[in-house]
């Protein structure tokens, strides 16, 4: 085992299990592929009007958070209610990541129908509910785009099929394209079964121990993802528009969810914090752009904000040392060069792959160096 070896509690949130935050219970709502309608943003937006600090919080594996609950069991009674908890038993280790353009620009096929069959497939194995709710996928659909993530098991498609991944790098494995969902459940079920205190593949001593019976090859995908997220006027391959848009450290105020929800339309939440409101006709789409800029999301490919990042920071997580989010406000407010995550402690929660991250310390914050 690593250094980074957990040996206490799975205490990862979902809706029915918050995590108890410096300013109140925490929850978790998964969105397998980062996928939700427009009814169910809306109707999550209400809740955390009602119920919670009236924002929602985007994470970096597409899911979303409410923050400051006043009542768990209405949460969790209003998250069940707009179909995002088809599972109580499976609700935190639906962690599944997809290309979020996937079916809509570029990719050798569209990818949201397995995403469903993962999905259910996970929800059909009583084991996995077991699983730690670190413990994530990915499905990559040939765009590379979240290939390099470190998912604990995923996919990307190739010429002839897929490749497989382990803790976001290709092994090496070729198998054809139908056989995506039952080998990533097969190398899912092994973990569960021989973790041992382990929560991520990585973890593992030896994480090709997971991989007996599939077909051995030689690697040769690279790791890396993409570190920008898709934002502005994306043309779809079918003519229609979808709007990429940055959201500022990641929180999306109800009143924006709202208006994102009434434009009708389905949404995507990306692993970059940002989201994606597709399938818009263009007047459609140029009537959302200028209502919606105008709320603070950002839809400029050259804006600071596609680069700026931070974790909760004070007062809302104990551990952190700082107000992080304000000082990533002043840094997205100067020119700088390059993703720079902003971090309250050396958990460094939220970091994106190749982030330069700054750890908040006495008089200032240090760089994470290795």
């Amino acid at each position: 085992m690593s250094e980074t070896d957990r040996t206490g509690a799975d205490a990862c949130p979902g809706t029915l299990q918050p995590h108890q935050a410096a300013d109140g219970p925490l929850a978790r709502i998964r969105l397998p592929g980062g996928m939700i309608s427009a009814a169910q943003l809306d109707r999550l937006a209400l809740t955390a009007a009602e119920f919670g600090d009236g924002s929602l919080q985007l994470t970096s594996r597409g899911n979303l958070q409410l923050r400051g609950l006043t009542s768990v069991p209405e949460v969790g009674a209003a998250v069940a209610e707009a179909g995002l908890l088809p599972a109580p038993s499976h609700e935190r280790v639906r962690n599944i990541l997809a290309s979020p353009l996937t079916g809509r620009v570029g990719g050798r096929s569209d990818l949201r129908p397995m995403v469903g069959e993962l999905d259910m497939a996970i929800r059909s194995r009583p084991e996995l509910a077991r699983l730690p709710g670190k413990f994530w996928f990915s499905l990559d659909d040939g765009t590379g785009d979240v290939a390099g993530f470190p998912a604990d098991a995923g996919a990307r498609l190739v010429e002839d099929g897929a490749a497989l991944l382990l803790a976001g790098r290709d092994t090496g494995c070729r198998i054809a394209a139908g056989d995506v969902v039952p080998a990533l459940v097969s190398i899912a079920c092994r973990f569960a079964a021989a973790r041992g205190t382990a929560w991520r593949v990585a973890e593992l001593d030896d994480p090709g121990t997971l991989l007996g019976g599939f077909p051995a090859g030689q690697p040769s995908l690279p790791a890396a993802p993409a570190v920008r997220p898709p934002v502005g006027w994306i043309t779809q391959d079918d003519g229609r528009v979808a709007l990429g848009a940055a959201v500022p450290l990641g929180v999306l105020s109800a009143r924006q969810a709202q208006f994102i929800a009434a434009i009708a339309a389905p949404v995507v939440i990306t692993p970059w914090r940002s989201l994606l409101v597709c399938d818009l006709s263009e007047g459609v789409a140029d009537t959302a752009l200028r209502v919606l800029a105008p709320l603070g999301l950002v839809f400029d490919q050259a804006s600071r904000w596609l680069e700026v990042s931070s974790c909760v920071g004070s007062p809302g997580c104990r551990r952190s040392r700082a107000d992080v989010r304000a000082d990533a406000v002043r840094e997205a407010e100067r020119p700088g060069e390059g993703p720079v995550h902003f971090a309250g402690c050396e958990r460094a929660c939220g970091r994106p792959p190749a982030a330069r991250v700054m750890i908040a310390a006495d008089g200032g914050y240090l760089p994470v160096v290795g």
